[in-house]
């Protein structure tokens, strides 16, 4: 696949950190940052507006976002407006990023409603999406391991979201630094994965492979046909299919979905496929143009062929041309 190495070597990649309160977003950004930018602490709510910080990570500019936590409509006080404002500026702070990183607290043991309220949000809006299971010292030890932990924290994203299946976790402890490290390498990978641009040659072997393997269901007693594939756009991945129908079923997509996600590791994001009804080739016209080749086009030929009848009583073979004669 081709990367848009030009623009992302230029444009700082723009990160938010999400989440609930008190789970540790702003303890998490300082010990990416190796110092205290940001006010931290036991108190829920310190963080108040969406607090930008620009960062050079291995040379490669970053704008960290830290962000207000959010609480559920229910939990909060109607009074409270400085906290909706402080919301919806974190619900912006992701509508601008090009990967959200949402930050979990292991002592809920559990993911809550609200969490995957944002992962869900987060991945509709087209941004690449990332976790960060936190405070794994509090879980963690000799039996049950880190990566046990990330897995474990997957698998009820898996169940409970099957949109967001395989969703990049890492487990970590921001406040005493243990694998916070492999964050960054994360966030970076999902930005590649999300902006790359996939050549139409690949796709479309991956769409004859997925249609020899379980072809579309007929519609209306006639046979549905995907006929091409296209990327359209990047940030976030968004394929164009050609098709004999106005619409897929909607279980089929899904299958398609989850099959483009296999095939080329697109998790923790939307892909976007959009259906098209052509009875033709998108690139039929190509091919169409190759028949009125040729000086005069179809009338020059027609008026050679005749005069090639009336000279030699033999019509011209095809591909060849009779010779000119010299004035």
């Amino acid at each position: 696949y081709k990367k848009n190495t030009d623009d992302d070597n230029e444009k700082p990649l723009q990160l938010a950190i999400l989440g609930r309160q008190n789970v540790g977003k702003s303890t998490l950004v300082n010990s990416l940052l190796g110092e205290e930018r940001v006010i931290a602490g036991d108190t829920p709510g310190l963080t108040r507006d969406s607090i930008k910080v620009p960062w050079l990570w291995k040379e490669r500019p970053v704008q960290i976002v830290d962000t207000a936590g959010i609480r559920r409509g229910l939990q909060r006080e109607r009074s409270d407006e400085i906290e909706d404002l402080a919301v919806l500026d974190a619900m912006r702070a992701m509508k601008l990023a090009d990967v959200a990183v949402l930050v979990l607290d292991a002592q809920a043991q559990y993911i809550q409603r609200q969490e995957l309220a944002i992962a869900d949000s987060v991945v509709r809006e087209g941004r690449a999406l990332v976790v960060a299971a936190n405070k794994m010292d509090l879980v963690v030890d000799d039996e049950y391991t880190k990566h046990d932990f990330a897995k474990a924290v997957q698998e009820q994203i898996e169940v409970r979201f099957p949109m967001l299946r395989k969703t990049p976790v890492v487990a970590m402890s921001s406040l005493l630094g243990h694998n916070v490290k492999k964050l960054m390498p994360t966030v970076f990978e999902a930005r590649d994965r999300w902006a790359r641009v996939m050549p139409t040659g690949v796709l479309n072997r991956w769409l004859q492979d997925v249609m020899e393997e379980h072809s579309p269901p007929s519609q209306a007693g006639r046979a549905t046909k995907i006929k091409y594939i296209i990327q359209t756009k990047g940030r976030p991945p968004t394929f164009l299919l050609f098709c004999n129908v106005s619409e897929l079923p909607v279980n089929y997509l899904r299958y398609l979905t989850r099959h483009f996600q296999d095939s080329f590791n697109f998790f923790g994001m939307e892909v976007r496929l959009v259906v098209k009804k052509s009875d033709k080739n998108p690139f039929g016209n190509k091919s169409n143009k190759k028949s009125f080749v040729g000086i005069g086009g179809w009338k020059g030929r027609q008026k050679r062929m005749i005069a090639q009848l009336k000279k030699t009583g033999m019509p011209t073979k095809k591909g060849k041309r009779g010779k000119r004669s010299k004035s």
